[in-house]
């Protein structure tokens, strides 16, 4: 509900003898210094050929050598050495620079997530030159051209060879995800920064139990614990990234979440619900965390055993609907639109795995969303007795993305601009990452000039501030942001990292819906 990167250093430059400046590592510009000057005599003092004595022999040279010349020609012979050595050393494969400005965002190597959890690993200083590199965000009218193959390739899918809404959740694949990091404007350092807090959330598994907590033991957690909120935080983190339990054997974090949904799956009960614990008015925002979470996981890894309880889960979110449309604390009882929009994301994530959600639910969602709306639709409040409010504003907008508003309906655009106007800023206490949660997914979802400027202050805001060092690095500091005391550090983490994933993690709505247009141009009902 840490500090900003170094900037790297200057690279050395060398003279060489042919009169050419050299870009070299500073280490090794360092050798510049015992270099023996070479200095050339003037052109009047050249005697003729046969005026000149022998040229004297190598053991002569030995001989009549002075001791001090002998020692320096050893040290540069030994420093020379020594050099190579250092510049052989092997290169960390963290990154694969790529210094143009035409192929910003190509940048990151594969093959890593396999390391130790502990292990000193580069840290996010390392990502700092790929945050200024140019933003290369392409538009729905272009993107089957410009996209990999596996992406384009999407176009060819129709209403009659597939759902489309159940294709939403394939960016997350090994053969999609860098494509959509690169085409949307994503970096090394945000991936780097999904990599590291995906990390610290790992660490913080409780291994007798395997799920997670919400009060520790890292710093700064949240009061009263309640450990089903926590794990569905998590496993969405994880899943967002594409992590499963049906994923490579070897990879750690499919272990994670083998062993994570191997006792989360235990604490559903028979009508559906995953509340066990907790303070009360967070019942029912566990219980929308729980199914996004368990509906994700059907729909990524299609494996049966995860049906029927994803379908009991919203069977259960069905039957607990308020008269007004909405859901609130408790089952039935009142609406507000914060529980509401993790429903809507839940009931969402059903339809992306192709379970069974009844038309009724969702016309009745609409409904309440224009009890909740101001500015003809632009805006949105907490409860139908509120004022507008910025994050209710973006969490409203995304629902209604979801329910069916066209690209370019006109409160939308409105709802968009104001969300551009106010960008992300890391200033103390009034960090929101709730409102930062809802209105990166909107604009990732509207592309082009919304994304870009979201986009531009958002993928150096979040690295550039998270924990790179100590027990919690790879996380984010609650204190100063306006959700931080309620729902602590992991809370406030795996918001920042769903930020983070946005690029891969759903594919755009409006792109989706182009992509798989009927023969009779009418789009596929979402």
């Amino acid at each position: 509900m840490a500090a900003p990167l170094g900037t790297p250093p200057e690279p050395a430059v060398i003279v060489t003898a042919a009169g050419t400046a050299a870009d070299l590592p500073s280490h090794v510009a360092s050798f510049s210094d015992t270099t023996p000057a070479v200095v050339a005599g003037s052109a009047d003092s050249q005697l003729p050929s046969d005026a000149l004595p022998p040229l004297p022999t190598s053991g002569e040279l030995a001989r009549e050598a002075p001791a001090w010349l002998a020692s320096a020609i050893i040290h540069m012979l030994l420093m020379i050495v020594l050099g190579l050595m250092v510049i052989a050393q092997p290169i960390a494969e963290r990154f694969v620079l790529s210094l143009s400005p035409d192929e910003a965002g190509e940048d990151l190597s594969s093959g890593d997530l396999d390391m130790p959890f502990d292990l000193d690993e580069p840290t996010l200083d390392e990502a700092s030159s790929f945050q200024a590199q140019p933003l290369d965000v392409v538009d729905a009218s272009d993107m089957l051209t410009s996209l990999p193959t596996p992406v384009a390739s999407l176009g060819a899918v129709s209403a009659a060879s597939a759902d489309p809404i159940r294709l939403a959740l394939s960016g997350r694949e090994a053969g999609m995800k860098d494509g959509l990091r690169r085409a949307y404007g994503g970096t090394a350092g945000t991936q780097l920064a999904v990599e590291e807090a995906l990390k610290w959330l790992a660490r913080y598994q409780d291994r007798k139990t395997s799920l997670w907590n919400l009060d520790g033991p890292f710093a700064d957690g949240a009061t009263p614990n309640n450990r089903d909120a926590a794990t569905a935080l998590a496993l969405i983190a994880f899943q967002g990234d594409g992590h499963t339990p049906a994923g490579d054997p070897q990879n750690p974090f499919t272990r994670v979440t083998a062993r994570a949904w191997n006792a989360f799956l235990k604490r559903q009960d028979d009508e559906g619900n995953f509340f066990q614990e907790g303070a009360a008015h967070g019942r029912l925002y566990t219980h929308a965390m729980a199914t996004i979470a368990l509906c994700e996981l059907y729909g990524m890894t299609r494996d049966e055993q995860y049906r029927e309880p994803a379908q009991r889960a919203i069977d259960y979110c069905v039957k607990i609907q308020a008269a007004e449309g909405g859901w609130r604390y408790f089952p039935g009882t009142d609406s507000d639109l914060s529980v509401t929009g993790w429903f809507v994301m839940a009931l969402q994530s059903a339809r992306m795995a192709g379970l069974d959600v009844p038309a009724a639910t969702l016309d009745r969602v609409r409904g309440y969303l224009d009890l909740v709306s101001h500015d003809g639709g632009a805006q949105y409040a907490y409860t139908a007795r509120d004022g507008q409010k910025l994050s209710m504003t973006a969490e409203g907008l995304l629902c209604r993305q979801y329910l069916g508003w066209t690209h370019d309906k006109s409160p939308l655009l409105r709802g968009v601009n104001l969300l551009t106007r106010n960008l992300p800023q890391w200033v103390e206490n009034e960090r929101d990452c709730y409102y930062w949660y809802y209105g990166s997914q909107v604009c990732h979802h509207m592309e082009g000039e919304p994304w870009q400027k979201w986009n531009g202050a958002m993928r150096e805001l979040l690295p550039n501030h998270q924990v790179r060092e100590g027990r919690e690095r790879g996380s984010w500091d609650p204190k100063g942001d306006r959700w931080g005391a309620q729902g602590g550090r992991l809370f406030v983490t795996c918001l920042h990292t769903f930020m983070l994933e946005v690029y891969y993690r759903h594919l755009p709505i409006y792109q989706m819906r182009l992509l798989t247009e009927g023969s009779d141009g009418d789009s596929m009902a979402w």
